[in-house]
């Protein structure tokens, strides 16, 4: 598996030159390269994937030599990353994460799946993982989130995902994971907010629903966008017909973010993200 080289730094003149005369100097084989300069604060972002044997800690010493003092500068063998899956009682994401997985279709480990309630628990098991149910009823926030991290730390995966977790998560619980919590929600246009969405597009006569998955920050549903996708429906289609196209685009649109994410393909900047796809 190639090496990946990630680099974020103030854009300047002579970069790549900069940056390709030390691989070279390493013997090393460019197999990929993607770079993009954000005007907007004048950010250079590279995305390199290279060959040979690698001396990391003489090759980085010579990058942070020749970039800006402000790079940030990242090498991996994009390993397989481990993933602690959040769920509420929706199945359609859990279960396109748990198949794919099954399957060696994500570069990832799920170690494990958490609940606030027991209904896809006997689903999580049939695939041979773990399920803890964390009952949230009769508690307060403070104390089912302090229980819920507290299993997190046990396992201490590199990403959360929430697929289709219904809980709304508090500041101080999204703090250390910050742009490591992935969410997933549906989007239409226009949006509709509030109690069933689908029933309300049904109303106006929607003619395009869709999904989007993001990094979950301090404000709700505003976090860095990885992945969006619409499809198209008609006036055929009933709320509930509605409702399944939603849960259809929802699952591929998570799927595909954590793709991306795992993949190493996705740079967060400020709040949004540049993705080398």
């Amino acid at each position: 598996m190639p090496h990946l080289l990630l680099i974020q730094c103030p854009d300047e003149r002579g970069l790549i030159y900069k940056i390709t005369a030390v691989l070279y100097a390493h013997g090393l084989n460019i197999e990929r390269n993607d770079e993009f300069v954000e005007r907007d604060g004048n950010v250079f972002f590279m995305r390199t994937a290279l060959t040979g044997e690698v001396a990391a800690a003489a090759l980085l010493a010579e990058l942070r030599a020749a970039l800006p003092p402000a790079a940030d500068i990242r090498l991996t063998d994009n390993r397989r990353k481990n993933l602690v899956l959040l769920v509420t009682k929706e199945h359609h994401c859990l279960s396109e994460l748990l198949v794919r997985h099954a399957f060696g279709e994500l570069n990832a480990n799920i170690l494990a799946v958490a609940g606030n309630h027991e209904v896809l628990g006997e689903l999580t098991r049939r695939f041979n993982l773990p399920f803890h149910y964390l009952p949230h009823e009769g508690r307060s926030r403070e104390a089912h989130e302090a229980e819920v991290l507290a299993l997190l730390a046990s396992y201490a995966p590199d990403y959360v995902v929430l697929a289709k977790y219904m809980r709304i998560l508090s500041p101080e619980f999204v703090a250390p994971w910050v742009n490591r919590i992935i969410n997933i929600h549906h989007s239409f246009l226009p949006a509709f907010v509030g109690a069933s969405p689908y029933a309300q597009a049904y109303e106006r006569g929607v003619k395009l629903i869709g999904a989007t998955a993001h990094f979950v920050n301090e404000q709700l549903d505003q976090g860095p966008i990885i992945a969006q996708n619409v499809i198209p429906i008609n006036h055929t289609q009933r709320a509930r017909d509605l409702a399944q196209a939603g849960r259809d685009v929802e699952k591929i649109t998570l799927a595909r973010a954590l793709k991306l994410v795992l993949d190493e393909q996705v740079f967060v900047h400020r709040n949004k993200t540049i993705i080398f796809d």
